[in-house]
């Protein structure tokens, strides 16, 4: 049953990092969350942003460029191990897409994804 639970939750939301098992801060994590505004930089070719999600963020810091539609206020996993806090990711998920926002309403609704959404206006 561990395989079967591993297989159907692939991945973390930010607030459940350390907490959830499954999302131990010493394994490999892909973990959910909204690119909290304001937080994302890019310097000598590492992009560093925060994801935000239920009212818990996360420093991530990638190596490269995450390309394509990538930017702050959409939700992303990350896929990566914890180093001092910070999720030094190898691989950024742009979740964007209408099918996926339609049967994950309820995680972009805690994700963050709806305080940009005001904020933007």
């Amino acid at each position: 049953t561990q395989f079967l639970s591993s297989a159907i939750d692939y991945y973390c939301n930010v607030d459940e990092v350390g907490v959830r098992s499954g999302c131990d801060t010493t394994n490999r994590l892909r973990v959910q969350g909204t690119v909290e505004q304001g937080s994302y930089s890019k310097n000598d070719n590492v992009t560093n942003f925060k994801l935000i999600f239920n009212g818990k963020s996360l420093l991530v810091t990638y190596a490269g460029d995450p390309g394509g539609i990538f930017q702050e206020c959409i939700p992303v996993v990350a896929h990566g191990r914890l180093v001092n806090g910070v999720l030094e990711s190898n691989r950024i998920e742009v979740m964007h897409s209408n099918e996926y926002q339609e049967k994950n309403e309820d995680r972009l609704e805690t994700s963050g994804s709806a305080a940009c959404s005001q904020l933007l206006g």
